[in-house]
């Protein structure tokens, strides 16, 4: 860890990391077929036709969610994608460790997500009010593939790179924010090792 003198925001990526999930996509997709009785497969790959177009912003839930159904053959009640969204998830003790980091620190979430799903969650959970910053590659139209994501972070916190921590339970998600000045985290979202992120 860099001087920790010089921190004054943490930014954390969301599933994997706030979540015990890896990714968001297969439980929404798993929700659905357990609670329709549709085919996994069948179901995975009507909703993954739309994915990358709503991680983008391009598209919502609720612009796809039509010919969904055509292509799955049911008409589902779109209430079940809130229900999907709220079967998460969140680590107790990550929002622990985020709760004390408040008090001394700016917090953000840096996330390649969908808005609606984001949204949702954070609206419907003790995750509100949690965080100062949240940036949603949807709404932006970036990846964290891109600076842009994490430009907009440093924008709407008011922080400069070298005064902020980002983590990540993805390697190749650290590049930019690293080669940016981030100092950069990985988590290990299998074994849940939280000692890096406790030493602040």
């Amino acid at each position: 860890m860099d001087d920790k003198r010089n921190i004054k925001g943490i930014f954390f990526d969301f599933d994997g990391v706030v979540t015990n999930d890896k990714n968001g996509t297969p439980l929404i997709i798993s929700y659905i077929s357990k609670n329709t009785g549709l085919p996994l497969e069948k179901v995975d790959v009507a909703y993954r036709r739309y994915n990358e177009d709503m991680l983008m912003g391009k598209i919502t839930h609720k612009e796809m969610w039509a010919p969904f159904c055509r292509e799955v053959g049911m008409d589902i009640d779109y209430g079940i994608l809130e229900k999907a969204f709220l079967s998460l998830k969140l680590d107790d003790k990550m929002i622990e460790l985020i709760l004390k980091y408040k008090e001394k620190y700016h917090i953000g979430l840096i996330t390649d997500n969908k808005v609606d799903r984001i949204e949702t969650i954070i609206e419907n959970t003790r995750l509100k009010g949690l965080f100062d910053t949240i940036i949603i590659s949807a709404n932006i139209r970036s990846r964290k593939n891109e600076e842009t994501i994490f430009l907009s972070a440093l924008k709407e916190s008011g922080l400069k790179a070298c005064e902020c921590v980002y983590i990540d339970n993805n390697k190749k998600n650290l590049i930019v924010p690293k080669k940016l000045g981030f100092t950069t985290i990985l988590f290990d979202n299998i074994n849940r090792d939280y000692l890096e992120i406790s030493r602040f």
